[in-house]
């Protein structure tokens, strides 16, 4: 029984954002806490306000991104930090929905590995944001679903929980933006790891600019979307063998 979460929260010039961010964090989880924030150069306006946060917060970590700059950077750098328990990891632009830590948290607590917020699911929405670009996410998510039978219907989503073992059991080959999340989603499936989701309402950024590059990352989207129709016979036949099905 896991009784504490970890929250990673990479950051980019989240000045106006981190204490409302910080705020939410509190108002919403009803579990212990430990975040750690990740930024990437020390002019990075979210600093100041993060480190008035520390003097009355012993529990935050401010940690300088070690892999080079980038959210997924950032990520891995956060997710070597932590040794053990549970990982969730969020953005301080305020889009993730919040509401849904303790129902995911529970999840994890229930036997799974990994617990997707899912936009696509039935109670799950999207407002706001480019629209092409929420449409191609919504159009992987559930067209992979279907295919393999993935048990979520939101595989690009970032706003994802993890138990510290399933993180140290998936070796990373991302090298840029969030496609992190989705690799690390299907290969979880692919070895047989249960995976569950929570339906989630993504709001768009209140303020500050978006790192999302949608062009120069959709390769890495692509990438992980084939590799999960290619596998999904792996999974299939790890099924059978799990279920004492197998010949």
């Amino acid at each position: 029984m896991y009784t504490d979460l970890n929250i990673i929260i990479p950051v980019y010039n989240e000045g106006p954002n981190i204490n409302k961010a910080f705020s939410m964090i509190a108002r919403h989880a009803k579990m212990p806490y430990f975040p750690y924030v990740i930024y990437d150069f020390d002019e990075d306006d979210t600093l100041p306000a993060v480190r008035e946060l520390m003097k009355k917060d012993k529990r935050i970590c401010l940690l300088k991104n070690k892999y080079g700059r980038g959210s997924l950077n950032a990520i891995r750098t956060g997710f070597d930090a932590v040794k053990e328990g549970v990982v969730l990891v969020m953005m301080a632009d305020l889009c993730d929905d919040l509401n849904i830590i303790n129902d995911m948290f529970k999840k994890i607590n229930d036997g799974n590995d990994l617990v997707c917020g899912s936009r696509y699911m039935k109670g799950g929405k999207q407002l706001y944001g480019p629209v092409f670009k929420g449409f191609l996410s919504r159009v992987a998510g559930l067209s992979l679903h279907h295919l393999t039978k993935i048990s979520t219907h939101d595989v690009t989503n970032s706003f994802k929980m993890y138990t510290k073992d399933l993180l140290n059991a998936i070796e990373i080959e991302s090298t840029g933006g969030f496609e992190l999340g989705m690799e690390i989603t299907v290969k979880a499936y692919v070895r047989g790891y249960r995976i569950a989701e929570v339906p989630s309402v993504w709001s768009g950024r209140v303020s500050g600019r978006s790192r999302f590059r949608f062009r120069s990352w959709l390769p890495g989207y692509i990438r992980w979307y084939i590799y999960a129709i290619q596998h999904r016979n792996d999974r299939k036949n790890q099924d059978r063998g799990i279920n004492g099905q197998g010949s």
